[in-house]
């Protein structure tokens, strides 16, 4: 290739889009924002912007998930890249998705910058969003959806005392399915649980124990090679 035909490939702009999933009520959620710009202006989207030139890309993705919603101190994850010559307006954008895993009442999410408002939205219930953000919250979803199966960042999801039952839930709402109570129960007796001398609090229903994730005694299962995660 010659001098001359490389300038046309560094015209090229290159932005980040983060998918920040959370769970409530029983349903995975998404964070959402409202565009108060163009394109799209006053359509719902995943935060994201461009990356600056002398920005490395994981320094870009905590920088633009805090300019957008005032989070931070995120564990941020690199997904999928987006490169449709279409997918934006205004000319070529490739784009890369990060997600993260949060406990939705940790955090406050605040608009901010050119976000008009911030919503956690279902999963199930998401509308017709902005550029190409569709694919990528359905893309990155079956990403998470494949990690549920074989990590267990489930718990990050979770509250940190949760009840099975809620463990439960969010496996049937991941895979849209419902699962028998006992056999469930047996998929997951080898996962190292702590159960707690605490019940639920201000439920209409008979409150359940309360149980925690034993993350170190996990980590030292898969080390000596005694258990894998599998669900």
């Amino acid at each position: 290739m010659q001098n001359s035909d490389l300038k046309n490939f560094f015209t090229y702009s290159f932005s980040l889009d983060c998918v920040i999933f959370g769970y409530q009520n029983g349903k995975i959620h998404v964070l959402l924002i409202k565009r108060s710009i163009e394109p799209f202006e006053n359509y719902w989207a995943i935060p994201g912007d461009l990356v600056y030139p002398d920005e490395d890309l994981p320094v870009a993705a905590e920088r633009i998930l805090y300019d957008l919603t005032r989070l931070k101190n995120i564990e941020l994850h690199q997904a999928q890249t987006f490169g449709n010559p279409n997918r934006h307006p205004q000319g070529r954008v490739i784009t890369n998705a990060y997600f993260a895993l949060i406990r939705i009442d940790e955090f406050q999410a605040e608009a901010s910058s050119w976000a008009e408002e911030v919503l956690w939205v279902p999963i199930d219930e998401v509308p017709n969003l902005a550029f190409d953000h569709n694919l990528i919250v359905n893309s990155t979803y079956e990403l998470l959806k494949q990690k549920l199966t074989f990590e267990p960042i489930c718990f990050d999801l979770l509250p940190v005392r949760f009840t099975l039952n809620e463990f439960q839930q969010l496996y049937e709402f991941a895979f849209d399915q419902e699962m028998d109570k006992a056999n469930f129960r047996k998929k997951i007796k080898y996962i190292p649980l702590i159960a707690h001398d605490e019940k639920q609090q201000n439920v209409k229903h008979r409150p359940a124990k309360l149980f925690s994730f034993n993350e170190k005694l996990y980590h030292e299962q898969v080390k000596k090679g005694i258990y894998q995660f599998r669900m």
